[in-house]
């Protein structure tokens, strides 16, 4: 007797961690990006 497995889980976990990945990344990238104008901004005087 065999069971078969189902690989949608599977499937479906893969991009679910994809996805957040990415999300959190642009998140941080765009953290960084403010916090790096407002280092700017303060050095010109602003």
């Amino acid at each position: 007797m065999r069971e078969a497995l189902n690989h949608w889980d599977f499937v479906i976990a893969a991009y679910a961690v994809g996805v957040l990945g990415t999300l959190a990344l642009v998140a941080w990238s765009w953290l960084s990006m403010r916090a790096a104008e407002s280092r700017r901004d303060k050095a010109r005087g602003r």
